[in-house]
């Protein structure tokens, strides 16, 4: 019980402590520059077009750096708010709690929302609602693969 209660408090800690960073502390463009020099998959990225906060995201508009971190951004989103999920799952599991699962989604759907409304007062920082959903679907299928991979194991 103590080691999620401790991993749910790191887990936050990390959210809210990388969401309360400025754009430019964050940015890793410059780190991608050196990494992706020969620009790897440019042909293909360039197909995609990602509405996002009223316009299009892409390798035309923003160049293909900026569209790579954008990638990068988002997947960090919904990896991060996942395992967060996961560990407010497995949490509300072992206190035996009715409907863990949609507790641990709805929680995160809250700490997400919350964590939106903060960005939206820093500078070079948007509150976006897609984010919350962003955060929120991470957190379904994170949950989703291991409340499957629980009950596998359960039954073997």
């Amino acid at each position: 019980m103590k080691k999620y209660i401790f991993l749910v408090i790191v887990a936050l800690c990390i959210v809210a402590f990388a969401s309360n960073m400025s754009y430019k502390q964050q940015t890793i463009v410059p780190e991608l520059r050196v990494l992706l020099a020969d620009k790897p998959f440019e042909e293909t990225l360039s197909l995609l077009k990602i509405p996002y906060w009223g316009t299009i995201i892409s390798v035309e508009s923003r160049g293909y750096f900026y569209f790579v971190e954008f990638l990068v951004r988002k997947a960090t989103h919904f990896i991060g708010f996942g395992i967060v999920g996961t560990i407010l799952y497995l949490f509300y599991r072992k206190l035996a709690w009715h409907f863990p699962s949609l507790l641990a989604i709805a929680t995160i759907f809250v700490i997400a929302s919350l964590d939106e409304l903060r960005q939206s007062f820093l500078p070079g920082r948007t509150g976006v609602f897609s984010d919350v959903l962003l955060d929120s679907f991470g957190a379904v299928v994170f949950i989703m693969v291991t409340a499957m991979m629980t009950r596998k194991k359960r039954a073997t």
